[in-house]
């Protein structure tokens, strides 16, 4: 059965799906230069298999509710990815990874896209805390949290290894109180 969570007129989240790979690989390789800069998996990443693999890898972790990944519809077609990478039901927290092919940035998507999920960690799923880390340099990604009012919560040195040089991130951190309050 296919989860849709319609966000607005434009912006919808479905479950990954195995059926998606094509369209997620095609996404991937037409936006290969752009998202290179920012994601350590794209020179691994050169064929459907490897997208088959990666969704795989996603379902599977549905299945033992350890993370959540959805595809970005925008008018219908599938933009790219986010979900919660890292769900730890322990310490009721998430962390949202996202990324958008490059001719889809500038509407307004992700930052939709990351309201909805924050949304849904706090409300349906009862989480206290939801995080998205992004690199320090990386001034797009950044803005989403910081439009949705997240906490800047400090850097983390040299946390991410991309290609040939580290990248520190940036943290940011929204409690379920903060976004109750905001709402």
């Amino acid at each position: 059965m296919m989860f849709i969570h319609r966000i607005d007129d434009e912006v919808s989240l479905k479950l990954i799906e195995l059926k998606d790979a094509e369209r997620i690989f095609e996404l991937t390789d037409q936006s290969r230069g752009h998202l290179r800069e920012w994601l350590p998996w794209l020179d691994t990443t050169t064929k459907v298999d490897d997208t088959i693999g990666f969704i795989q890898m996603c379902l599977q972790g549905h299945a033992e509710n350890k993370s959540m990944n959805w595809v970005i519809l925008y008018k219908g077609e599938i933009v790219g990815t986010a979900g919660f990478n890292v769900t730890n039901w322990s310490n009721k927290t998430a962390t949202i990874g996202y990324w958008l092919a490059a001719e889809y940035q500038g509407n307004g998507i992700m930052t939709k896209t990351a309201r909805a999920l924050t949304d849904y960690a706090i409300s349906e799923l009862k989480l206290n805390r939801v995080e998205i880390r992004a690199a320090a340099v990386n001034r797009k990604s950044r803005g989403i949290p910081e439009r949705l009012g997240f906490v800047n919560e400090g850097c983390i040195r040299q946390v991410e290894w991309l290609y040939d040089h580290y990248v520190d991130h940036i943290v940011y951190g929204m409690l379920a109180e903060d976004w109750n309050r905001k709402r």
